[in-house]
């Protein structure tokens, strides 16, 4: 057992974990209301307190607020979701095309968060093997500014139906910065009580216990563990 002095208490344990279950892929709940700058700033520093590879920090934050970058990104993310919806005939065709995936002039604020992969120079500790962990790092970095936000009251939506390519001309970044998280920001008027997607009927949470192996792939995993993940709370177990 964890000695005491290490362990949350029962409530901030509590409210890590209803920040992991309730947070939300936010497109369709956005407010207009500004996000105070000391909320946006303890997000950041949630952000920017992530682990990195050979702590490389490879991240930086775009606040944007401007219309007329954020139409222009709306008109990126409208060409390629024309694209994606090509791949669905159909029913599934007609249900893609119904989804609202992107809040982009809806939020009050869009962030971009990249990763910089030169930073820190050609030799990075811990990157030598797995190159691509300085993207992995960003990637922390975001879930911790999302969890922050969900924490915060505000909603947060991922665009990732964007050309990265695209996207980086029309936020000017230099070469070697890749705009790995393209984020809606803003104060919403609910969270949904599940996921959207799975509200929609798109795709449902698959069971955790099929997704538990042993040692190998195809080793089963301990009895143990499998009774105590099946003994989790429907509401649990639900989000």
């Amino acid at each position: 057992m964890s000695s005491d002095h290490h362990d949350f208490s029962p409530a901030e344990r509590a409210g890590l974990y209803r920040a992991i279950f309730e947070r939300r892929d936010v497109r369709s709940q956005f407010l207009p209301d500004p996000v105070p700058e000391d909320v946006l700033a303890r997000l950041l520093q949630a952000a920017h307190h992530a682990p990195s590879v050979g702590f490389m920090q490879p991240w930086d934050f775009l606040l944007i607020e401007s219309r007329d970058t954020r139409r222009a990104v709306k008109a990126l993310f409208d060409g390629a979701n024309d694209r994606a919806a090509r791949h669905y005939a159909g029913e599934r065709g007609e249900r893609y095309r119904r989804l609202k995936l992107e809040g982009i002039l809806d939020s009050p604020l869009n962030l971009c968060i990249t990763c910089d992969r030169n930073r820190g120079g050609p030799h990075v500790l811990g990157r030598d093997s797995m190159f691509d962990t300085d993207l992995f790092s960003t990637c922390l970095a975001v879930q911790n500014l999302w969890l922050a936000a969900r924490a915060e009251g505000l909603g947060v939506g991922w665009v990732s139906i964007v050309d990265p390519d695209a996207l980086a001309g029309v936020l000017a970044l230099p070469a070697g910065v890749y705009p790995l998280a393209y984020l809606c920001l803003g104060y919403v008027s609910e969270f949904l009580p599940e996921p959207e997607l799975a509200a929609a009927g798109w795709r449902q949470r698959l069971p955790l216990t099929g997704l538990l192996r042993g040692d190998t792939w195809h080793t089963e995993a301990p009895e143990a563990v499998l009774q105590a993940v099946a003994g989790l709370s429907p509401q649990d177990a639900s989000r």
